[in-house]
């Protein structure tokens, strides 16, 4: 949107500074006060919509006049070019700035409410009943999200399946709930405890509402976002607040196993929240709620969407998520940790960026190998790299296929290794 800042005179009294603070207030407008020792000045941004029908001391609009003063308050106001008014009226949002070029950013008073009604109609209830000897024994609760109109539902896991050695079992009827009333019974058709995304299958001779899904790679700390679900069996449910950490590691909390990662939030996520959706101000899901914190408030958790589609590949192209293991620990590196690292050790490599690796596993395939404890990865596969992150993209699901990998150890000292990656197991 085009902005441009008037000048206006009145000869009025200190109380028509009241008049400017009200109007702001009333019309949603934003207002600034700049103080210095030689002048105040006043900037108003008030929508068109509002100033077309404003008239103050006998001129037409509070906006045509060329000079207006309040004492010594000279006024700018902040004025959007009349082609845009339509923008405004529809609730747009309305940039303020003082330079030729608009300050975007600002966001409109339904922002939370668009961004949710655009998924809303997508987002379901999974209630599943379990029965021993013709009793219902239990029946839980958790959320889902369509996200394509065959009748595919995005959920978790741990909500619709239970794990028995290395098998895995519904844990009963499973039946789903549209906002829109319509239930059906579904069906899962692919699971992953390790990862606690699930896929469930609804079968409908109506069409059905889906959802779109986003990139959880844009997010930053301190976007909104929205939770929606059922928690404690309250359907279409939804909570907003902002993203805390976009890469919260799973050692971090405490999980063991294979390395994960987590958008951390303040949204109140409850028990029956888990599967729903995390969703940006653009109505997208950018990650799957799955727990948070029982200790604690506005500490819950969402596995990212671009994990998620990911898996979802898997399921496709295998029916199973494929894991490749090396057997190494491995640490991210960056400026501050390699000096600090160099201070300890003055035969630490020489190196800008890599990825260290502090521990080798007994009898893995980078043992084999010949990694030692110590070693930078510097490239990975022919491709140089400088996050665990890229060396897992490189792997993908290549199980058995030998990768080629250039390490620096101490004193620079720069050697070649090749590793056959095995598949992870899944109770690790």
């Amino acid at each position: 949107m085009d902005h441009f800042l008037r000048k206006a005179s009145f000869s009025s009294g200190s109380k028509s500074i009241v008049r400017i603070i009200a109007i702001g207030a009333a019309s949603a407008g934003l207002l600034y006060l700049n103080n210095n020792p030689d002048s105040t000045t006043v900037k108003l941004s008030i929508p068109t919509i509002l100033r077309e029908h404003l008239a103050f001391q006998g001129h037409p609009s509070f906006v045509s006049s060329d000079h207006w003063q309040f004492g010594k308050f000279p006024l700018f106001l902040s004025r959007v070019d009349p082609a845009l008014a339509g923008d405004v009226a529809k609730g747009a949002p309305v940039a303020v700035g003082d330079g030729g070029k608009p300050s975007c950013g600002c966001l409109g008073r339904d922002f939370i409410a668009n961004a949710a009604a655009k998924i809303a109609p997508a987002v379901v209830n999974l209630s599943v009943q379990q029965d021993l000897y013709g009793f219902t024994t239990v029946r839980s609760t958790c959320s889902g999200t369509i996200i394509d109109a065959d009748g595919t539902i995005l959920t978790c896991a741990h909500g619709v399946v239970d794990s028995q050695g290395r098998q895995l079992t519904t844990k009963g009827k499973i039946d789903v709930t549209l906002q829109d009333g319509r239930t059906f019974e579904g069906t899962v058709v692919n699971s992953d405890l390790h990862s606690d995304i699930a896929i469930v299958k609804i079968k409908s001779k109506t069409p059905l509402p889906t959802a779109k899904l986003g990139s959880s790679s844009k997010l930053r700390p301190g976007d909104w976002v929205i939770a929606m679900g059922t928690p404690l069996s309250l359907q279409n449910t939804v909570t907003a607040g902002i993203v805390s950490c976009v890469d919260r590691k799973s050692s971090d909390l405490g999980l063991g196993g294979m390395r994960r990662e987590y958008l951390q939030t303040d949204c109140a996520i409850n028990a029956g929240n888990s599967g729903g959706p995390f969703v940006n101000i653009d109505g997208e899901i950018v990650g799957v709620n799955i727990m948070k914190v029982a200790a604690a408030d506005g500490l819950s958790f969402s596995i990212p969407i671009d994990s998620v589609s990911k898996i979802i590949e898997h399921f496709k192209k295998s029916g199973r998520v494929i894991r490749p293991w090396l057997g190494l620990k491995m640490l991210d590196l960056n400026e501050l940790i390699i000096s600090q690292l160099k201070e300890r050790d003055a035969k630490f490599p020489d190196v800008e960026k890599g990825i260290l690796v502090p521990m080798v596993t007994p009898g893995s395939p980078a043992d084999r190998a010949g990694f030692h404890p110590g070693d930078v990865v510097i490239e990975f596969d022919g491709k140089p790299v400088q996050s665990i992150k890229e060396i897992v993209e490189i792997m993908d699901d290549r199980i058995g296929k030998p990768l080629n990998v250039v390490v620096k150890r101490a004193n620079n000292e720069v050697v070649k290794l090749t590793v056959i990656p095995e598949e992870a197991n899944p109770d690790m």
